[in-house]
């Protein structure tokens, strides 16, 4: 089977998350580059959507998960993207890069970045 990869790059999605009480009253913004790992060849044959995975799917899914499901931690939303992709779309391998932009003073973002497999 091929590794090809279809990706999200810097999806931005604002929502509440974080672990002290003044974090739970405001939105902040976290950024997704997401990696899904998929064989891309049959939609390519046929040039049919329908045989790869759709990107703008995954990324209304994550937008709409992340805003339901509020965490403290962006460890848990990373874990619930990456699940979600694994059993939702022709996925066998996903790579999340997650950052929450401007949390800590002096730096761009800080996040996790994960890996899971079916």
């Amino acid at each position: 089977m091929a590794q090809d990869i279809v990706f999200i790059e810097a999806l931005k999605v604002d929502t509440v998350i974080g672990v002290y009480e003044w974090e739970k009253t405001i939105q902040q913004t976290l950024q997704f580059d997401v990696e899904m790992y998929t064989d891309i060849s049959q939609a390519a044959q046929i040039d049919d959507l329908s045989k790869t995975v759709d990107y703008a799917i995954v990324a209304e899914d994550i937008v709409n998960l992340v805003k339901q499901n509020q965490a403290e931690l962006i460890e848990t939303v990373a874990e619930k993207v990456a699940s979600h992709i694994l059993t939702s779309f022709p996925v066998e391998r996903c790579r999340i890069k997650l950052r929450k932009l401007g949390a800590v003073a002096s730096t761009a973002s800080v996040g996790v970045f994960i890996e899971r497999t079916k």
